[in-house]
């Protein structure tokens, strides 16, 4: 049976940078990929996807974006392109189409288990994504037959869909640029908007990741959020398509979506509509004033010399509808853009909250030798994003070397 010091499970982001740094460290290790290098992102995608963050913000260890066009945004074959090149940078050791099927613990270490096939190993990183599963809903089992149903992993383009209007359900990062898309392909879309912040795509003339590293929000630490549970609420839409715009509930509703409150019930083609929607646009609204004052404050702490905001009036918003007859709208497609949860079910003796995340300090399990990288909020704000998960895994790999170091001492 093969055996190595440490093995990696994925080869996006988190699963390459991790790699790199136990590469430059000498450390011996494999990196197992279910599919090949950067597969989340080839297949969980749709086709039009661009990332959000623009191409500077790409700052893997070791290869931080070099092109000529630092400020525009990468589109999902060319953030494939960036993995795949940052993986032969340093001859990443990935064994591609390697599904891992359960990590075990054994005297020692652990057993990696792969279709037919097994690795041991003193050292897990588990970088197999910010998030493993689609969040189940049950209304989706009482929706009628003749409408179709997807989730955002499995949605593809307007074409995949049969004609009609698009019930999104979910007011997040998916489900906001996936109707915009939909508008632009001249469908009637309905979103069911529930409570999720927004940030702006520029404010006071400067790019929003510009600001969340100059305010510190992007570095803001996991101890500073009001709750656990805080850390499912979903990210804060917006876009970069187009050289990037807003994509909020409020964006999308001048643009022609129409705005629903929460599905509620479902009783054969007729949903029930709670009310609250008045309440989510304004739980979006007030993160974006913190988020400007915030901007703010550091204009006037720094003298930046940065234009005046200009001035925003949105419309009110307000829902009346309480039904949704899905006959009479000719919705054909539910669109679920209720997000992601964590599954980590197949590592054995893996420790969780109630939210389902597995418990760590700072990635470091308090299972001997296993770790994590590349969650959301898993140290800070950034820590799932190409500018912030290098810092997880630097600080992981530096762990187990420590740990090593502390272990070979002890059986001298």
């Amino acid at each position: 049976m093969e055996s190595v010091d440490t093995v990696v499970v994925g080869a996006g982001q988190a699963g390459l940078a991790t790699s790199f740094c136990l590469a430059r460290d000498d450390r011996p290790h494999l990196v197992l990929e279910r599919g090949r290098v950067a597969e989340r992102w080839r297949s969980e995608r749709w086709d039009g996807f661009v990332l959000n963050t623009p191409n500077w913000a790409q700052r893997l260890p070791g290869f931080h974006y070099a092109g000529s066009e630092p400020d525009a945004v990468a589109a999902r074959v060319e953030v494939v392109e960036y993995l795949e090149d940052y993986s032969r940078s340093f001859v990443a050791p990935v064994r591609e189409h390697a599904e891992v099927t359960a990590v075990r613990r054994t005297v020692g270490g652990f057993r990696v288990e792969l279709d037919g096939d097994a690795v041991t190993a003193r050292n897990v990183v588990i970088a197999a994504g910010a998030y493993q599963r689609p969040t189940p809903n049950p209304l989706s089992e009482l929706l009628p037959p003749d409408v179709r149903q997807l989730h955002t992993s499995a949605y593809r383009n307007p074409g995949q869909l049969p004609d009609g209007a698009v019930l999104i359900i979910g007011g997040g990062q998916s489900g906001c640029q996936i109707a915009d898309e939909l508008l632009g392909a001249g469908r009637r879309v309905f979103l069911s908007a529930g409570r999720c912040p927004w940030f702006p795509r520029r404010d006071r003339g400067r790019e929003l990741v510009h600001w969340l590293l100059d305010t510190g929000m992007a570095d803001e630490t996991i101890d500073g959020l009001p709750s656990p549970a805080a850390r499912l609420t979903c990210n804060p839409p917006v876009s970069g398509n187009d050289g990037g715009h807003d994509c909020n509930p409020r964006w999308l509703a001048a643009r022609g979506a129409v705005l629903l409150g929460r599905v509620s019930g479902v009783s054969g083609h007729t949903l029930r509509i709670a009310e609250g929607l008045t309440e989510s646009l304004a739980f979006g609204d007030e993160f974006l004033a913190t988020f400007r004052r915030r901007v703010d404050e550091f204009v006037a702490a720094t003298g930046l010399d940065v234009p005046e905001r200009e001035p925003d009036d949105p419309p009110e918003l307000v829902s009346t509808i309480d039904e949704l007859d899905l006959r009479r709208e000719a919705v054909t497609t539910v669109l679920w853009a209720n997000g992601f949860r964590p599954d980590h079910a197949w590592v054995e003796g893996v420790e969780i909250d109630a939210q389902g995340w597995p418990l760590h300090e700072r990635g470091a399990s308090p299972v001997p030798g296993l770790y994590f990288v590349g969650l959301h909020w898993l140290h800070k704000r950034k820590s799932a994003l190409f500018l912030g998960v290098g810092e997880d895994a630097e600080h992981v790999v530096a762990t187990i070397a420590r740990r090593e170091e502390e272990r070979e001492h002890d059986q001298a």
